[in-house]
């Protein structure tokens, strides 16, 4: 117990917490998407970032102390944070209501195992740092803390070039959509979207106040991603959620070309904003393929 609580575990520990913690904080930004909220949704996870950093720091100091009762603390960390995924997932659910449009459950899940993964982030950057000021035990502590910040800086690095996903404008093109009104129907860029126009006041004000997308794939195989519905439901969400809906909102995929139109009547008219949402859109995981292992002709070539 007097080792542990030595000076140069307490400056251990310590650094490696804060420093965890600050590697969560610095990727848990309130974006375009507006998720997490503020202030309760930031604290919920700085929280989460601040145990999974001290659980990080103190398993150093357990295995050389052999104190493996307390490593058993990290299996029960991990069950804490699939726990977190679970409650990110059900209050996201429990808000779908109340949306202008669905995120869709494949939105979901994506969102909740980002949350989940991120704390794991918070947990390696800890323990890296921690495992740095142990091997190198340098008698100036200033020495050993600037040496943590600067492992710490370079993982957070790459652990967030890891992580990040790819969006929509990473895989298409998105372009403005010429809005136009036949009879009750209404099309995009002569692309057929919906009858339900059936009333002269719908009928104006799309005509008036309507504005649309057309998504591009850059390559003919990206058409698999974008033609996915619930890829093309968190598309739609983050079209409606930047501009808000003022009446109607459709999305529709065309065959020939593979195009995907968005199209609304928001309360901010703001075309290029829309584009923008559009762009920015993250690409689901459990809709991305890889086209070069899905390349048939790799199994004749074995």
């Amino acid at each position: 117990m007097k080792e542990i609580l030595s000076q140069h575990y307490l400056i251990l520990i310590t650094t490696s917490t804060i420093i965890g913690t600050l590697a969560r904080i610095s990727v848990l930004k309130q974006d375009y998407r507006q998720y997490p909220s503020y202030p309760n949704g930031y604290m919920i996870h700085i929280i989460t970032a601040f145990i999974a950093s001290a659980l990080g720091a103190v398993a150093i100091p357990a295995l050389l102390t052999k104190n493996f009762v307390a490593v058993t603390f990290l299996s029960l960390a991990i069950q804490q944070f699939r726990d977190i995924r679970k409650m990110e997932r059900n209050s996201l659910q429990d808000l779908e209501k109340t949306e202008y449009t669905y995120r869709g459950s494949a939105y979901i899940d994506g969102i909740a195992k980002t949350f989940e993964a991120r704390n794991y982030f918070a947990l390696i950057v800890s323990f890296m740092s921690a495992l740095t000021i142990q091997l190198l035990n340098h008698q100036l502590a200033l020495i050993n803390i600037l040496s943590a910040i600067i492992v710490a800086t370079i993982i957070t690095f790459i652990l967030n070039r890891f992580s990040k996903g790819k969006t929509v404008g990473d895989i298409a093109e998105v372009k403005k959509g010429q809005v136009e009104v036949r009879g009750s129907e209404l099309y995009v860029d002569d692309i057929y979207i919906s009858n339900i126009l059936g009333s002269e006041k719908a009928r104006k004000m799309f005509q008036d106040e309507g504005i649309a997308a057309v998504i591009y794939p850059k390559e003919n195989h990206f058409r698999i991603t974008l033609d996915n519905f619930g890829q093309r439901q968190a598309i739609l969400f983050e079209a409606t959620r930047a501009l808000g809906v003022k009446r109607y909102h459709f999305t529709r995929k065309e065959y020939r070309q593979g195009r995907v139109i968005i199209s609304l009547v928001p309360i901010i008219q703001d075309t290029d904003a829309l584009i923008e949402a559009i762009k920015k859109a993250p690409l689901l995981e459990n809709v991305k393929k890889s086209h070069k292992v899905m390349d048939t002709n790799l199994i004749g070539r074995k």
